[in-house]
């Protein structure tokens, strides 16, 4: 089913065209009696890639990436529970195992073969809990400036009433995502009006101030560290040489603790080489997934 998202205040044609393209599939899974409306984009024909993105973003993270792979890639991107343009059921309350069922249950509706999982920031973390959990379901792993090796600062038991929603009402000021936008890049130019569009487009969504509290009480993703050496298949890891949101350390630490794991730094890039360095990304995804 076609999801409508305005495109109105949107100037670059990959983020026009990313916002016709996104769908909606109901989505039955153990967590609700009910279905949950999944927002998606699918694209090319191929081998799957399904794409994760970061915190509190949506497939619009991957507009710039999506048109470089497909086709010859099949390539899936979908906003994970809590986020995005996805339903947020009220009496469903985000978490990262509950986001990993949601993704699993969506991954086994809609595609049901093994897939490319590729991994941004919160993403990469995501994208590594659900291989650990569901081997069956990944072929090859791509983990871009990913989260998931050291232990995150938790404001989450902070955020309880009044204090989650004045957390949130901040998150939701321009200025202050347009300051965070600047943090992401290396090159400023890229944190343009429909950069921040783009990345504001899903706070009106139904939620979205719960659900973000909600995901973020619940501590969200600590560290893989320990679980990583049972990451049986190949990995590729790939980093922005000047990321300031996540900092570089941790590549070379996932590149050390994942056996099969190849990195590969993008030069003048921050924390999203998918949105600063697209076809760079993308060049090194084609190669990895054609790869034996």
């Amino acid at each position: 089913m076609t999801f409508s998202v305005s495109s109105d205040r949107l100037t670059e044609p990959t983020s026009i065209a990313l916002a016709q393209s996104i769908q909606q599939q109901a989505i039955l899974t153990p967590l609700s009696p009910h279905p949950i409306a999944t927002a998606f984009v699918q694209q090319g024909e191929g081998i799957p890639a399904l794409l994760l993105h970061g915190f509190d973003s949506s497939v619009f993270e991957f507009r710039r990436l999506i048109p470089l792979l497909s086709p010859p890639t099949e390539t899936w991107t979908i906003d994970l529970l809590g986020f995005g343009f996805t339903e947020r059921p009220p009496q469903l309350a985000p978490s990262p195992e509950a986001i990993k069922t949601h993704l699993y249950y969506t991954w086994k509706t809609l595609i049901n073969q093994p897939v490319v999982l590729v991994g941004a920031s919160m993403g990469g973390a995501a994208a590594i809990d659900f291989a650990l959990t569901y081997p069956e379901a990944v072929r090859k792993l791509v983990l871009i400036d990913s989260a998931g090796f050291t232990v995150g600062r938790s404001m989450g038991k902070f955020l309880i009433p009044p204090l989650g929603y004045l957390a949130t009402t901040f998150l939701r000021n321009p200025k202050v995502r347009q300051s965070i936008s600047l943090k992401a890049y290396h090159d400023p130019s890229f944190a343009s009006p429909d950069a921040q569009t783009c990345a504001a487009l899903h706070l009106d969504q139904p939620g979205w101030q719960q659900a973000l509290i909600a995901f973020t009480r619940s501590g969200g993703y600590g560290s893989f560290q320990d679980k990583l050496a049972h990451l049986n298949l190949p990995t590729l890891i790939l980093w922005g040489q000047c990321d300031r949101i996540l900092g570089t350390a941790d590549a070379e630490k996932f590149h050390q603790a994942i056996p099969k794991s190849k990195l590969v730094w993008i030069e003048n890039c921050g924390h999203v080489p998918h949105l600063e360095k697209p076809q760079t990304t993308a060049d090194c995804i084609s190669a990895f997934i054609s790869s034996r």
